[in-house]
Parts: structure tokens; sequence; C-alpha cells
């Protein structure tokens, strides 16, 4: 189930960006370098091992990241942590692979005081390959130190934002673009659903003196608010073929949909959907089907609603003790009949809808050692999903990837740890702490973002 982690406000508006150096970056330019190496080539090398998640450490050993198996990674901090965000979609084009890259966000704050919680409209730009090109190191050597430093500093990544004041800390975003205008759906701690329009936002990241005055004078309302629910909620999704259609899932067991209205409102149903009998946890509508919803809960079901039936007749499919307990996420494919969950009990659940009603899943992975808290497949490859959890750990699976029978007779004669893992999973993620949810980015193919009680990442690995 989910449960808030808030922090302090030691670190409030205190908002960076940084590259992560790679491993085996030369950060010495003085005279003392040269003796430095020879220092450090006179001692024993110490051989470096994988390290996977629930290993202990001995006290001698520290866990270094490997640069080499990205293409690029970032962190960024917000101050207060942020449980939930979302990617924005912007109007630079999809499919790009060129770099520089940048990527625009609305994440939402969880302060410890909840008079001082916000939205924050993050615009992430100058992001750069971590790892330079052949052609880039030749260059560096034949440069002069002044040189390099000027190239590096040139190289920073950026991150700009604006900040909407937010009632209660936000429990879930959601964002969607709805003709020329963007718009962010979020969940409240105190009960209550907002819809934001983020035009004036997303224009001040793109220029300082903007942004200058919206600081000034940002006095942002939401431009709706649902207080129908009874209790506060996680669950929100907006339609992605049915414009501004909405729904929203509470922590008593009730899901309303959000109907547009012609002057820029919108129609909630009272009537909640009629089905799951605890903390309705995720929610996600059909990639294909304009009035079909998939919902997942603490009652350990997976259901399937028709939203055109009657809201105590609209639950068509359920799924009975989907988990072994709390079902916490779940994501539906862009392409295929596949739905992915994630739950309390670390498993991670593939199941096709054209078998639902078996109640058996067509596979199952356990990788995670904790709670899974976040699941989404690509939406660049059907094949391709990730799940994040409280085991602090990313993981990247292809379930294109079969088994090699050879190579697992050869693996069951191997006590190594690493050969033994499923072949699906393509990629290890780590580095962030209380890994809460994860977005793949639509019109970067590849690429990943990711916000922890540490921070947010945004990656993409060799692997994808």
């Amino acid at each position: 189930m989910y449960k808030r982690s808030k922090m302090n406000d030691e670190n409030k508006g205190q908002l960076s960006m940084e590259v992560v150096e790679p491993e085996d970056a030369e950060t010495d330019t003085d005279s003392d370098s040269a003796s430095d190496a020879e220092d450090e080539s006179a001692k024993p090398k110490v051989p470096k091992e994988v390290y996977l998640p629930g290993k202990m450490l001995a006290e001698d050993e520290e866990l270094v990241c490997d640069e080499s198996a990205y293409v690029m990674l970032h962190q960024a901090s917000t101050g207060a942590p942020c449980l939930s965000f979302d990617v924005i979609p912007d109007e630079l084009g999809t499919g790009r692979q060129a770099f520089p890259m940048a990527a625009y966000i609305v994440a939402g704050t969880q302060s410890a005081r909840t008079h001082v919680n916000n939205l924050i409209v993050m615009k992430m730009s100058n992001l750069h390959k971590t790892q330079e090109d052949d052609g880039d190191e030749d260059e560096e050597l034949e440069d002069d130190q002044d040189d390099i430093a000027d190239r590096e500093e040139l190289k920073k990544p950026q991150m700009t934002c604006a900040l909407i004041k937010h009632q209660g800390c936000v429990n879930r975003v959601r964002a969607r673009r709805l003709g020329n205008t963007v718009y962010a759906a979020s969940w409240s701690e105190l009960g209550r659903v907002n819809i934001w329009n983020l035009t004036q936002p997303l224009q001040a990241v793109e220029d300082a003196s903007l942004l200058k005055q919206y600081e000034q004078q940002n006095e942002d309302r939401p431009m709706f608010t649902f207080g129908g629910h009874h209790q506060e909620g996680f669950a929100v999704d907006w339609s992605p073929i049915a414009e501004g259609v909405l729904a929203t899932g509470d922590c008593r067991r009730d899901i309303h949909v959000w109907s547009p209205l012609e002057d820029g409102t919108w129609k909630v149903d009272q009537r909640p959907l009629v089905g799951h009998s605890q903390s309705v946890e995720d929610l996600q509508w059909s990639p294909n089907e304009r009035s079909v919803l998939a919902s997942c809960s603490v009652d350990k079901t997976i259901r399937i609603w028709d939203c055109r039936a009657a809201p105590q007749k609209a639950c068509m499919l359920t799924c009975q003790d989907a988990h072994e307990s709390d079902v916490n996420v779940i994501s539906w494919n862009h392409s295929e009949p596949f739905i992915a969950s994630g739950g309390d009990d670390g498993f991670l659940h593939i199941w096709d809808l054209r078998q639902f009603q078996s109640q058996k899943p067509i596979a199952t992975f356990k990788h995670h050692t904790d709670h899974i808290t976040t699941v989404e497949w690509s939406p660049c490859e059907a094949t391709v999903l990730a799940s994040g959890g409280d085991d602090d750990q990313i993981a990247l699976w292809d379930l294109a990837v079969e088994k090699d029978t050879d190579q697992a007779q050869a693996n069951a004669q191997n006590e190594d740890e690493v050969s033994n893992l499923p072949p699906q999973l393509l990629f290890i993620h780590q580095g962030q702490k209380e890994i809460k949810e994860l977005h793949w980015h639509a019109q970067l193919p590849g690429v990943l973002l990711s916000t922890a009680h540490s921070g947010f990442n945004i990656f993409r690995t060799i692997s994808v």
C-alpha cells in the first residue's frame, strides 16, 4: 500500500541538477596529479564485482557506479522529496535521439508542513551524454586544462523550476495535453483532486524574465477541484483516447469518472464504481478502448471496468488474489493486451487479458526484495518494461528474451549469482533511496526518469 514519506523543510527551495561523474574521471588538474597516479599504480588492483541488491557489503567495500553502462545519467534535487511526477508532453518532436536533450516534468512535493507543498514544473535541459565519444577524448588530450574546464562548464545540465502552491502533500500527479494546453491533475492528502492549467509555469521556465515575474505574481489556483471523495487517494489517470476524461480512486474503495464540459470544467459522476472492498491503489485507462478502465487494490484484486455500464454493473472482469498482499501498481501495454502489476509481495506479474479469467499470470518475476512501488511498459518497445521499489532498485525487463537451454544447464552448475538471474532482466539501476515512481519519456526513446526520497534521476542505459 502507498505510504507517504515526509522530510523536514531544511532544504526547501534548494533546486539543483548535476551530471553523475564517471568513476574514472580525472578531477585533479594540479601538478601533484602525476605523483598521485604513481601512488595509485603502486597499490594492488582490487578486483571489481557485480553487486546485486540484498548482498551485504564488507567494511572495506563500496558501491561504484559503472558509467560505461549508461548512455546518459543525470540527477536532480528538489529539496523536499516528490512521491509522484509525470512527463509533460512537449512540442519538440518525437523520436528525439540527438544530444543535448531536454525534458519537461511536473512533480508534487511531500513536505512535513502541509502549507509549504508545491507542484513543481521543471525544465531539464542541456542533458549531454555521460560518456564522451572517442573523438571527443582525442580532442581533450590536445586541449589545455582551461579549455577542458570551459567545455565541462558548457556541458553542465540545467534545471529551471516554476512552483505552484499546493494545499497538502501531493499524493500523485498526472499531466495531459489537451489541444495547445497542458493540464495536471493532482491528488492532495487533504482528500481533494485538483485540475491545474500549466500554461503560465511552462512559459516561465522558458524565459528568465517571465520566471521572475511569475515568482512575484504567482497566485495560481486550481481551475477545478473535486472534494467528493470520502478519503484521500493515490489513483488517478487521464484517458489517452477520450480527451479530458479522467478517473480517480481513493483509499476508501471508490472510483469516480470525470467528463469534461464545454465551459472548461468537469462533471464528476457522484456514483462510484462498485467492486473493490479496500483502497484503490492505481488506475489505468485502456490505450485503445475509450470506455475501458483497469484498477488494482489493497483487496488483492485487479479489475477491468466498462464505464458505459451503470456503476454497480461496470466491473466486467476480476482477478482475485492477483498478489499475495496489496496490489500497488499496474501498467497497460500500449500495443498488446497485457497488463503488468506489482505488489507489496515483491512479485511482478504479467497478465494476458485474453486469459484473464484463468486468474493466472502468463509470466511472473520475483527479483525485487521489497515492495514494488512503480511499473511501466516502454512506449517504444512492446516487450520492454521497467519496475522499481523499496529495495532501491529499478529493473529493466525484456519479455522477448528467451532462456538459452545450453546456457541454463551451464548456469545450473555455476554458483555465480549473476548467471542465475532471469534472462529477461536486462539492467539494474541503483543509487536512489526509496524509489517512488518511474516513467519512460515517450518522445525520447529509451530515456527513463525516476523519483525517490533522495531526488530525481534521468538516464538511458546501453541495454534499451
